[in-house]
């Protein structure tokens, strides 16, 4: 093929809908919708159910499919298993206890009852004549979107509490036990039984590449190889993580399964040995992914919607109606199980949310076309089932979800001390929501609080929003005690302790508690610089006249630049950036964004100066 073979302008119009679709969604983005639906519909519009503007050339086609594969390797990578971990020191009274608040046992049990009920739905509409083939029916009804679910626990500032990890696992059990299962489907449609043989294979090679992987991660001229290409230009982690995805795709398709298995694994291995790097790579392979392939692949869905098919076929409405009823009801038996650790309104929360289905249905629609399972008609209704949930699902998350899980979650200051009010007004000037609490109250005759008037005291300073607490009360004691009341009784995920004697370290660790030192606190910040790129002047000890301030980028002409070219006053650094909660290298090429919140030292009247621009919009 050469270059006149190819013709560039249907791209053009597809990359030109992807540029106009969020500008349009932008006013009623308050409505929740995804931006993936407007994709579609736009791809509806210029494809052959719409103007006919877009048809499916090579360049389109190749594009669209590893787009796909890119999105499917994004949702392996999208798991944090850090989260995922369970928490130490959390005591439960007995095994069942644990099991009930076990995030894997909750999503693996209304995944295993989901499947149940899909396969059930399936038959009846086999035996209704809607379906020619129950069992690929069944799975398209178990899927999850973990594209939508991630993002919408994330907005609520429940990724990391305990409902919010329950319904993360659910999702992701749901997508790789699915995907799983359709790839050893669609062998044994194609080949046969042996041929399943080949995922072992695929499951071998996972292992293999971890473990080399990390090994070579933890070896010394390894580390200093990846240091020395960590740079603008080489973007070694990009590149790595590029290749490898690319390495079990044609993998996976050279053993003819499924390339988005492949692609799934690639990003759980990313995602295993990221570690710190993870969301500044997380970041990066999210705007290649977002902001090129992924577009191109949800266009090109609603490109070949075929809606002549769909109303050509006996009762399309009621076909679209009794897939989307089944889609719900087979969630919300699923969903149940969640009423073991949760409430009603959770649990119906939940189901909703569960039910939001987009990418990995569309993909097994589909695989199912292919392997001549479905019929184009269906695939028509299937995808209209897939944006109908996900418009619906997010909304209704958002007015089932308890009071208390809507409202964003806070650090919570324990401690009456002056650097624990400077500490509470400096997080809460970046941003962050902060509730303060005074030390414990005294117990009778002047003992130690009790564990339940701890806990009460913790609850109305409003523990349970709380996603850190840092205890700086007035004794070690005291510190310890808060920790193990939040840890034990509220489960905070996160806690930190001003601990005086240093003796005291191994008890508060025991408890997976970050300690601060005094007598190390100037070697820690030290550190910190170091490990940062930061770099600052004694003179801000020392003299009166300089300060350390934060602010954040607001000004959208200083946004995309790099810090070199922010032209702040002379004698103004920047120590650090902060961006979602990740730490940036404060080095010159850095690309700032909006809302990057960044720690400014210098004299005051430059530190205000440079601070006023930042922020003016």
């Amino acid at each position: 093929m050469n270059g006149h073979d190819i013709s560039f302008v249907p791209l053009l119009v597809v990359i030109a809908l992807s540029f106009a679709v969020p500008v349009a969604l932008s006013p009623i983005r308050r409505l929740g919708i995804p931006v993936v639906v407007g994709e579609i519909a736009a791809g509806m519009l210029v494809g052959h159910s719409g103007l006919h503007l877009v048809e499916q050339d090579f360049v389109l086609r190749v594009l669209s499919v590893f787009g796909f594969a890119y999105l499917m390797f994004l949702s392996g990578l999208e798991i944090d298993f850090s989260g995922l971990t369970p928490r130490r020191g959390l005591r439960a009274s007995h095994l069942g206890d644990r099991l009930r608040r076990n995030p894997f046992v909750l999503g693996g049990a209304a995944f295993v009852i989901t499947t149940l009920c899909s396969l059930a739905a399936g038959f009846y509409l086999t035996y209704l004549g809607l379906v020619a083939q129950p069992w690929l029916m069944a799975l398209i009804l178990s899927t999850t979107s973990l594209g939508v679910v991630a993002p919408v626990l994330k907005e609520r500032g429940l990724i990391d509490a305990p409902f919010g990890q329950a319904l993360l696992v659910a999702a992701l059990v749901a997508d790789f036990v699915t995907i799983l299962l359709v790839s050893g489907y669609a062998m044994l449609r194609v080949g046969g039984a042996v041929d399943l043989l080949l995922i072992m294979v695929l499951l071998i090679a996972f292992v293999a590449v971890y473990r080399t992987a990390g090994r070579m991660r933890s070896h010394l001229p390894a580390q200093r190889l990846m240091l020395a290409l960590s740079t603008a230009t080489s973007q070694i982690r990009v590149r790595g993580s590029m290749a490898l995805a690319l390495v079990f795709i044609a993998l996976a398709e050279s053993l003819g399964i499924e390339n988005i298995l492949g692609a799934f694994l690639a990003g759980v291995i990313v995602s295993l040995l990221a570690g710190r790097e993870s969301p500044v790579l997380r970041e990066k392979l999210d705007a290649i992914g977002y902001g090129f392939f992924i577009p191109i692949f949800f266009i090109m869905v609603g490109v070949k919607f075929n809606l002549p098919a769909l109303l050509g076929s006996n009762s399309p409405w009621e076909t679209v109606g009794l897939l989307l009823a089944a889609a719900f009801i087979v969630k919300l038996v699923g969903a149940l199980v969640f009423k073991l650790a949760f409430g009603w309104r959770e649990t119906l929360a939940a189901s909703t949310l569960l039910s939001a289905r987009l990418s990995l249905i569309i993909a097994v629609a589909a695989i199912g076309v292919e392997i001549g399972v479905i019929s184009p008609a269906l695939n028509a209704a299937i995808i209209l089932v897939a944006i109908i949930s996900c418009l619906i699902s997010p909304i209704a998350f958002s007015r089932l979800v308890p009071r208390q899980y809507q409202a964003a979650p806070v650090i919570l200051v324990v401690g009456d001390s002056p650097d624990a009010a400077t500490l509470a007004q400096r997080l809460t000037t970046m941003g962050r929501a902060v509730e303060t609490a005074h030390g414990l109250p005294a117990g009778d005759d002047g003992a130690a609080p009790s564990r339940t008037r701890v806990s009460e005291h913790l609850r109305t300073a409003g523990v349970a929003r709380a996603h850190t607490v840092i205890a700086m009360a007035d004794t070690d004691e005291d510190n310890l005690q808060i920790c193990r009341v939040a840890r034990e009784v509220h489960a905070v995920k996160r806690l930190l302790a001003w601990v005086r004697d240093p003796t005291l370290n191994a008890r508060f660790r025991q408890l997976a508690v970050q300690v601060v030192n005094p007598a190390y606190a100037k070697l820690l910040l030290m550190e910190s610089m170091v490990l940062g790129g930061a770099q600052i002047d004694g003179a801000v000890h020392e003299d009166e006249n300089h300060e350390i301030r934060i602010a954040k980028l607001q000004n959208s002409w200083l946004a995309e630049l790099e810090l070199r070219h922010l032209h702040l006053p002379a004698g103004v650094r920047v120590l650090r950036i902060e961006r979602r909660h990740a730490v940036l290298e404060a080095e010159p090429n850095t690309v700032l964004r909006i809302n990057d919140t960044l720690t400014l030292t210098g004299t005051r009247d430059e530190v205000d100066t440079a601070a006023r621009r930042l922020a003016r919009r």
